[in-house]
C-alpha cells in the first residue's frame, strides 16, 4: 500500500457537531476577488452558500455562479469514483475500479511511456487559475520535474499582460479596489467587473457618486457603458493604437509629466518615437471610433487627477496584446498619474506575497517546453517524441484552447493514454482512458489569494468529500510514491503539504493563517504607487521600453499587426466571460438557449433575424446556435459566451473550433479574439 492510500479521516462539517451550522472558507475560484463564505451544511451537506463578512471587500455578498457551487457538487456530472474507459473515447462511458487499481495502472503507463520514449513523452496539462497554492504546483510540479515529463507553458490566460507588467514595473503591487472612490477618473480597459469581479463595481459606482468620470473601453455594451461618461467601442485588437494615440497626445501638447520621467523611468524618448505616427485621425480611423471621442477620451485622462486605468485581460486576446497592456500599462506613467490615492493603475495584485514555491523538492529540469495554446499540434504532429501519455487535471482544454477540431482529433488517438483527474464529467474526461475523482474546494483545504483586492485566506473544508473523490495533493502524493519519487519525511498529501506550506510563507503569513486570521503585506492592503511600492525593477525605475519585450515581440514592441480578417471571414468574433461560468467551470450546469449576439446592420445585412439559427464557421470549423440581434456591440464584431461546453450548442463545437492556434507578440498567448468567420442561416446551409 502506497503512503497515502489510506482513507481520509472525516473533516468536514458533519464531524463538527450538530445537525446543521454554518462554517467559513474562502473561494479559491479565478476570479479577482476571492470572497469570503458562509456555508449552510446540514447533516453532512451543502445546503446553501452565502457571503461572509471577513473579508472587508467582498463583505458578505458573493456572485450567482458560487451560490450555484452546490449544484456542481451533488449534480449528475459529478464524478464519484475512479474509472476505466469502456467502449470509444469521447462516449464518457467508464468502469468503476479502485483507487489502487486506477492509480496503479497510471504508474504503470508512465512507466512504460518513459522507458519506451523518454519522460518527454508524457504530457501534463494543467492551468489552475481556480485553484491556490495547495492544489497547483506542488506535489505535482514535484512528480513532472523528477519524472523528466514535457514542460507546459501556461499561457491561455494573463500571459501577455503578466509580461507587460513584469516588463514595465517588475509586477508592482497595483490600486486596490479600496482606493477606486478617490480617483476622478476611472477607465475600465478590457474588462467587464459586473461578470468577473463584481465586487469592484460598488467602489466604481461610490467614486462616481463623488464626481468621478467612467471611460469604457469594450466593443460591447455592458452594465458599465450604460453608466459611462464615454464608452469607446473599439475594434478587436486595435487598443494599442488607442493607447498609442493617447502617448502621442500627451507627448506632443505638453500633457507628459517630464519630472516623473526624468526621476522616476527610462525608455521614455523610444516610446514617444513609437507613439509619434498614431494621431488622433489615425487612431480613430484603425480603432473604428469618431475622432472627437477618442481626442475627448486623451484631453479627460491628461485632465484629471487622480486618474486610474483598470487594465483587464480582454485586450491582450489578440496579436497585439501584449504591446496593447504594455501601452496602457504606460500611460500613467507619461501622463504623471503616481504618487496619489486612487491614482495609477490596477492589473494582477497575485505576486504582492513574494511567495516562492520553495517547498517544492524539485528543480524544473529542461525537458521539451509545449505551448498549451498547441495542445492540437502536440497531439497530432509531435514526433521527438510523440505524446504517448496526456495527464489533464485542473482544466478542460477540450473547450478552452484553440483549434478545438485539432484538439478533439488528438483526444481520439487510440495510442494515447490520457487521464483525466476532474470533479465533473468534463468534455475533456469524456475522452479520458482512466478518470479519477477529485474534490472542490468545498471539500479541502487551500489557499484563497485574490489578484484584485490585496488578500489571503485559508480556505477550510465544509464537507466530507462526495463519493471517493481526493484531493490533488493525496493524489500526486501517491503517485509520487508509486513512481519511487519521494524523499525522506516529504509531504505525501494534503495535510501534511499544508503544514509545510505554512512553515515556508514568508514573515507572519503562516502563522496568521494558522489562527484564522487576514496576513497583509508591509505596505498593508491599500498601497499608493510610488509612496507606498514602487517597480521591482533593478532601479526601481519604470521601464518604459524593456529591451526584453522589444526582441521578444513579434514585429517589435508597441508594433501594430494589422486585422487578419479577409473578404471571406470579415466579422471578429470574441469570448467575453459571462455571468455563468467562471472559465468552463460550471459549464454543466443547465443554461437557456447560447446565442451569438450579432450588431443589427450585420444581421440585415446577411438577411438574418433575431432567433435565426444560424451556422458562424471559417476554414477551421463551425458552430451552429441561435442568433441575438442588438446594439449593444458594435458592427463586424460578433460575440459568443466565453466557457462553453459541447452541449451548449447545436453541433457540439465552441467558439474555440473558430481560434486559430497563433500567439499573441508577448507571452506566448492565446489570440482567442483574432477569430474571423463569416454567419449565414443554418436553414440555407
Amino acid at each position: 500500500m502506497s503512503r497515502s492510500a489510506n482513507p481520509r479521516a472525516s473533516r468536514g462539517a458533519a464531524a463538527l457537531g450538530g445537525p446543521s451550522s454554518v462554517v467559513e472558507t474562502a473561494c479559491p475560484l479565478d476570479c479577482p476577488d476571492a470572497c469570503t463564505l458562509a456555508v449552510t451544511v446540514d447533516r453532512g451537506k451543502v445546503v446553501e452558500i452565502d457571503g461572509s463578512h471577513k473579508n472587508p471587500v467582498t463583505d458578505g455578498f458573493i456572485c450567482a455562479k458560487v451560490r450555484k457551487f452546490g449544484e456542481r457538487v451533488y449534480g449528475a456530472d459529478r464524478i464519484l469514483y475512479p474509472g476505466v474507459r469502456q467502449g470509444r473515447k469521447g462516449d464518457g462511458a467508464f468502469k468503476r475500479v479502485g483507487w489502487d487499481e486506477a492509480l496503479a495502472l497510471v504508474a504503470d503507463r508512465f512507466t512504460r511511456a518513459k522507458a519506451d520514449a523518454g519522460g518527454a513523452s508524457i504530457l501534463p496539462f494543467s492551468y489552475g487559475g481556480s485553484n491556490g497554492l495547495l492544489t497547483q504546483d506542488n506535489l505535482d510540479a514535484q512528480l513532472w520535474r523528477r519524472f523528466g515529463t514535457s514542460r507546459l507553458a501556461r499561457t491561455v490566460c494573463a500571459a501577455p499582460t503578466g509580461a507587460a507588467n513584469q516588463g514595465l514595473y517588475g509586477k508592482m503591487a497595483s490600486v486596490t479596489y479600496q482606493d477606486y472612490p478617490h480617483a476622478r477618473l476611472i477607465v475600465l480597459w478590457g474588462v467587464n467587473p459586473s461578470a468577473s469581479g463584481i465586487h469592484l463595481v460598488p467602489f466604481v459606482r461610490d467614486a462616481q457618486k463623488r464626481g468621478a468620470r467612467l471611460v469604457v473601453v469594450d466593443p460591447r455594451s455592458t452594465p458599465h457603458t450604460h453608466a459611462a461618461d464615454l464608452h469607446l467601442a473599439i475594434r478587436p485588437g486595435t487598443d494599442v493604437a488607442l493607447a498609442l494615440a493617447v502617448h502621442r497626445y500627451l507627448f506632443t501638447l505638453g500633457h507628459a509629466d517630464g519630472r516623473f520621467l526624468r526621476e522616476h523611468t527610462r525608455g521614455a524618448d523610444q516610446l514617444r518615437e513609437r507613439a509619434e505616427p498614431w494621431t488622433i485621425a489615425k487612431a480613430a480611423e484603425v480603432c473604428g471610433l469618431e475622432e472627437a471621442d477618442v481626442e475627448r477620451f486623451a484631453a479627460l485622462y491628461a485632465q484629471s487627477s487622480p486618474a486610474l486605468v483598470r487594465c483587464g485581460w480582454g485586450l491582450e486576446r489578440n496579436r497585439n496584446g501584449g504591446s496593447a497592456a504594455a501601452a496602457v500599462l504606460a500611460l500613467p506613467a507619461v501622463g504623471g498619474k503616481f504618487g496619489v490615492r486612487g491614482g495609477g493603475y490596477s492589473m494582477s495584485n497575485s505576486s504582492v506575497w513574494n511567495i516562492d514555491r520553495t517547498w517544492i523538492g524539485a528543480e524544473e529540469p529542461q525537458t521539451r517546453l509545449v505551448n498549451m495554446n498547441h495542445l492540437g499540434r502536440a497531439l497530432t504532429e509531435y514526433n521527438d517524441p510523440p505524446v504517448k501519455v496526456l495527464f489533464v487535471y485542473n482544466c478542460n482544454p477540450a473547450v478552452t484552447v484553440p483549434d478545438q477540431r485539432r484538439v478533439l482529433r488528438g483526444l481520439e488517438r487510440e495510442d494515447l493514454f490520457t487521464v483525466a483527474f476532474e470533479q465533473v464529467m468534463t468534455d475533456t474526461a469524456r475522452y479520458a482512458d482512466v478518470v479519477l475523482p477529485a474534490t472542490t474546494f468545498l471539500e479541502g483545504y487551500d489557499f484563497a489569494k485574490a489578484y484584485g483586492p490585496i488578500h489571503l485566506e485559508l480556505a477550510r473544508p465544509v464537507v466530507d468529500a462526495v463519493g471517493e473523490a481526493r484531493p490533488n495533493a493525496d493524489v500526486f502524493g501517491d503517485l509520487c510514491a508509486r513512481l519511487g519519487l519521494l524523499v525522506g519525511d516529504e509531504p505525501a498529501g494534503e495535510l501534511d503539504l499544508m503544514v509545510r506550506v505554512l512553515d515556508a510563507l514568508p514573515g507572519t503569513i503562516g502563522d496568521k493563517l494558522r489562527a484564522g486570521e487576514l496576513p497583509s503585506p508591509p505596505f498593508g492592503t491599500s498601497p499608493i504607487q510610488f509612496v507606498d511600492v514602487f517597480p521591482n525593477t533593478p532601479d526601481r525605475k519604470v521601464d518604459l521600453f524593456p529591451a526584453a519585450l522589444e526582441s521578444e515581440a513579434t514585429i517589435g514592441l508597441y508594433r501594430f499587426q494589422p486585422d487578419p480578417a479577409t473578404a471571406a471571414y470579415p466579422l471578429a468574433l470574441i469570448s467575453p466571460s459571462s455571468d455563468r461560468t467562471i472559465s468552463s467551470t460550471l459549464g454543466e450546469l443547465p443554461r437557456t438557449d447560447v446565442t451569438l449576439l450579432m450588431h443589427p446592420d450585420d444581421a440585415g445585412e446577411r438577411g438574418l433575424s433575431a432567433g435565426d439559427l444560424v451556422r458562424v464557421f471559417n476554414d477551421l470549423g463551425e458552430v451552429h446556435c441561435t442568433l441575438a440581434v442588438a446594439a449593444a456591440i458594435r458592427p463586424g464584431t460578433i460575440s459568443l459566451p466565453k466557457g462553453l461546453w459541447r452541449r451548449s450548442t447545436r453541433n457540439g463545437f465552441t467558439g474555440t473550433a473558430l481560434v486559430p492556434d497563433a500567439l499573441t507578440d508577448l507571452g506566448g498567448g492565446a489570440c482567442f479574439n483574432d477569430a474571423r468567420v463569416q454567419v449565414a442561416s443554418l436553414a440555407m446551409a
